[in-house]
């Protein structure tokens, strides 16, 4: 918090990295290696689909 010279900036920065964590977020060590990636895969593919509209 403290690289950041105004209020304003740092809301804006946690807001977009709390929607960004919460989509990649998968828990790992619950899932197994196969279904981690196919997760991470579709995560990124529905990320990249929002970014473009």
């Amino acid at each position: 918090m403290l690289r950041f010279r105004r209020l304003r900036s740092l809301q804006k920065f946690v807001s977009v990295h709390a929607s960004v964590y919460n989509h990649f977020n998968q828990e790992r060590h619950l899932y197994s290696r196969e279904n981690f990636k196919l997760n991470c895969t579709a995560a990124l593919a529905e990320w990249r689909q929002l970014g473009a509209v």
